[in-house]
């Protein structure tokens, strides 16, 4: 049956409501919340590489094709730009494609249809055309994927006017935020972390949404605030613990999407603190971890107590070692550290050289 309008839209939570209990994984969510659109809208469709294989797309599409049929659950070839154009044209008329990837950097061989067209048609024909399009793909690192199958782009796309942009955390967010990215009548781009999904959290049966551009608070403190979305937010958190030890109270401030971004929360929460620390699994420069430091500088210079920090990949591609991994991503003691350096002296932390 379709959507009803007025069932959906009532239902919006920020976060979830300790008394409903149930207890699921992050991969289950994702499969919750796609069956949901899929049962609820005849015009929701998946398509992607491998969502209909044993591994099905990590897990978050098992069981969907043998409970809807091939017509809308289906496998694609190795043509992203032509696939990603196919469902453009499909959101165009009127239906809802959800486009997964295993992983972002596959979203790159299809940027000209995203970033070209499926952006900008609402645009270019005076709001007359919606492209109600879901691009999902899961962020990888760990297992020696290297440079070319662990690319956290979120940032390449921040500046793209007509995306939405969304990572979430939690379980809880994984379901919500997807539920609302399919509702959208915008391109939506969600990109998870492949660590997330050894999660498990609160998650509520049936439909509910989690609100695209609005932040979300995470843990309260007083002496800065560290923000961030998706992985780093469980770094940030582990970072925060080690903090109190030395008596000082972290904020985290879960950005859940990165465009649009809540500004207002991030203000609100530079207001209390004095100090802000970026966090983001992607490159630093030009990115989540700049835009963000740019509004703290440009709208909330006069609380700044000190510099703005950020910590982010250094300005290298990504290493197959195990060893130079550990280098290379950001973690929660680097976190821990920088804060510390940040409240304490002033300081922030410099960039790590790519040479």
């Amino acid at each position: 049956m379709p959507w009803d309008e007025g069932l959906v839209n009532s239902l919006v939570y920020d976060q979830p409501d300790p008394a409903e209990g149930r207890v699921t994984s992050y991969v289950q969510a994702v499969n919750e919340a796609l069956s949901l659109a899929l049962a609820h809208d005849p015009g929701v469709f998946v398509l992607g590489q491998g969502v209909d294989d044993p591994s099905a797309m990590f897990g978050t599409t098992r069981g969907l094709q043998e409970k809807f049929g091939r017509d809308r659950v289906f496998d694609t070839p190795l043509s992203e730009e032509a696939m990603m154009g196919v469902a453009t044209g499909a959101a165009m008329n009127g239906m809802r494609p959800v486009y997964m990837h295993n992983r972002p950097d596959f979203v790159l061989l299809a940027f000209n249809q995203l970033i070209t067209h499926a952006a900008k048609f609402h645009y270019m024909d005076n709001g007359q055309t919606n492209v109600p399009l879901v691009v999902w793909a899961a962020i990888g690192r760990g297992w020696g994927s290297g440079a070319q199958h662990s690319q956290a782009i979120q940032g390449l796309l921040v500046g793209v006017p007509g995306l939405k942009v969304v990572m979430p955390s939690t379980p809880y967010d994984a379901k919500g935020l997807l539920l609302s990215a399919i509702l959208d009548n915008n391109p939506v781009c969600i990109f998870e972390h492949r660590w997330l999904m050894k999660k498990d959290g609160i998650v509520p049966e049936g439909l509910y949404r989690v609100p695209i551009g609005k932040a979300v608070c995470r843990r309260p403190g007083r002496d800065i605030t560290i923000v961030g979305a998706s992985h780093a937010i469980e770094l940030a958190m582990q970072a925060a613990e080690r903090l109190s030890d030395d008596g000082i109270d972290a904020e985290i401030l879960d950005l859940r999407t990165i465009k649009p971004l809540d500004e207002a929360a991030i203000l609100e929460s530079l207001h209390k603190t004095g100090r802000i620390l970026v966090v983001d699994t992607g490159w630093m420069k030009g990115g989540v971890c700049a835009e963000v430091g740019c509004v703290a500088a440009e709208r909330g210079f006069a609380d700044l107590k000190a510099p703005v920090a950020r910590i982010g990949l250094p300005d290298v591609p990504t290493p197959a070692g195990y060893t130079l991994e550990q280098f290379y991503y950001p973690d929660a003691a680097r976190i821990a550290t920088a804060a510390l350096d940040l409240v304490r002296h002033g300081k922030a932390p410099g960039p790590v050289s790519s040479r």
